[in-house]
């Protein structure tokens, strides 16, 4: 019986990470320049090590979490997997050259936790150091900014085999490979983020297993978003020490969440969403601890907190980054834990190859969401779409995305001028990658990739940003 419930909430989650719209939105946008934004404004591509690097075993790289998982074809859509990925560890100085023709001048990328430390801890890969070392290297001779993640789901297989993030002793591993990392690149790396959208890893890792490692269950789910916020607080802290005039973040998915109707049970079925998609991760590091008020299951975390939890949990980040790509329109349902669903899309709506709501104001309303919390800066670290590209005679014409980025940058302006402190702008995503479980199929880059040949092909929207940003 509890097995058939986790296997409820995994089809309601697996719904919401596809989510479609409900309404129709404007296709109209207004025209924008950089200027409006200002010249300290941040613009810059979203990438992360294991949808990009390839290489999966090279130089002595350890095993990951997500080699792991694809390595069974039935967990990825297309039966593919990131061995090769787009190859990005042995063209990153091309890549870069091509980042910097699109005048593009904010490179975000990850470490692979495997590559630098194969066992998770102990035995340093110095070649993984000096790949990172060049990569690092190539980007500040072009003018290039770095701004590097620490984790982005890729968690050394050698530490899920002890439990992963479900064991407490995570917060030890982190910190030294944390410790490692801001040691050896802290020196011309300035903005660093801590973890990568800790909502979704534990979720959909630890909670509906669709996503690596595979596992399922409330209390590994709990257990692993208790020891993550401790990380995230921690990670933050020994980049503060290590690294000189550090610049710090960390970067949380978040959904616009609204209920379908304005009854008691639908309002309570989206605040309920809302703190599994929005509140998690942001509300401990104030020191406003977990939102148990609003979701009383959360009550299962207090088994896994220590007393000390209280304070160390808690980091003053010099910026919060949000990554939005879709709403959550919510009603009841039976489904256990949540106990909410999304309500069923309309036939003609707008959206993406992923099947997620176009809906611009969405990203207007989350930065205003976040920035009644007392932060100090937003940035949108990610943003973006996947649409149905095709390379004909040599050119991929994809007016949906270049449209998608205008409406959604023209939502984030009226933020700012509204008052709110974003001062940056990531696009997900730069080169066509591995997207996950969803494998190769989703497209969301600025430049197509051809996977079997590793050919670059700027579309129009990469050409569109190139102008833009002049």
């Amino acid at each position: 019986m509890v097995r058939l419930e986790f296997i409820k909430t995994m089809a309601v989650l697996t719904a919401l990470w596809k989510l479609k719209p409900i309404l129709p939105v404007s296709s109209e946008a207004h025209e924008i320049s950089k200027g409006d934004f200002g010249d300290d404004f941040y613009w810059g591509v979203a990438t992360s090590a294991y949808q990009i690097e390839g290489a999966s075993d090279a130089d002595g790289k350890g095993e990951s979490v997500w080699d792991r998982f694809t390595s069974k074809q039935s967990h990825i859509k297309d039966k593919s997997n990131g061995k090769i990925a787009i190859d990005f560890y042995n063209r990153y100085e091309d890549d870069l050259k091509l980042l910097k023709k699109l005048n593009f001048k904010n490179f975000r990328f990850s470490f692979s936790w495997a590559r630098i430390l194969p066992d998770g801890t102990g035995r340093i890969n110095e070649k993984g150091i000096d790949f990172y070392n060049r990569m690092i290297d190539t980007c500040l001779e072009l003018g290039i900014e770095p701004w590097a993640v620490l984790y982005h789901w890729d968690l050394p297989q050698a530490l899920e085999d002890k439990g992963g993030w479900t064991n407490r002793e995570m917060i030890g591993w982190f910190s030294e490979y944390a410790d490692l990392c801001t040691r050896r690149f802290g020196d011309r790396i300035r903005h660093w983020m801590v973890l990568n959208e800790p909502a979704s890893f534990t979720t959909l890792g630890y909670l509906s297993g669709i996503h690596a490692p595979n596992r399922t269950g409330i209390h590994k789910f709990m257990a692993s978003v208790h020891h993550a916020n401790l990380c995230q607080a921690e990670g933050g802290r020994i980049i503060r020490r290590n690294v000189e005039n550090s610049h710090i973040g960390t970067a949380l998915s978040c959904s616009y969440t609204e209920p379908h109707k304005m009854t008691g049970s639908h309002q309570r079925a989206a605040q309920r969403l809302d703190v599994v998609l929005n509140r998690l991760f942001i509300e401990p590091s104030l020191g406003m601890g977990y939102p148990v008020q609003d979701f009383p299951i959360l009550k299962k975390i207090e088994k896994h907190i220590h007393p000390e939890d209280i304070e160390n949990v808690k980091f003053d980040f010099d910026f919060i980054g949000i990554q939005n790509y879709f709403r959550v329109v919510a009603k009841p349902s039976l489904i256990p834990f949540i106990w909410a669903n999304r309500v069923k899309p309309e036939d003609d709506s707008e959206v993406t190859d992923m099947g997620w709501e176009v809906y611009p104001e969405g990203i207007y309303e989350i930065i205003k969401q976040f920035a009644k919390y007392p932060v100090k800066e937003i940035i949108v670290t990610e943003n973006g779409a996947a649409f149905p590209d095709q390379l004909i005679n040599g050119r991929i014409n994809d007016p949906q995305r270049i449209n998608f980025y205008k409406r959604y940058l023209q939502n984030i302006l009226r933020a700012k001028q509204e008052g709110v402190n974003v001062t940056g702008y990531f696009a997900w995503t730069f080169i066509d990658n591995f997207e996950w479980a969803e494998g190769f199929r989703p497209r969301f880059g600025m430049v197509y990739n051809d996977f079997e040949t590793q050919e670059r092909t700027v579309k129009d929207s990469g050409f569109w940003f190139r102008d833009f940003l002049k």
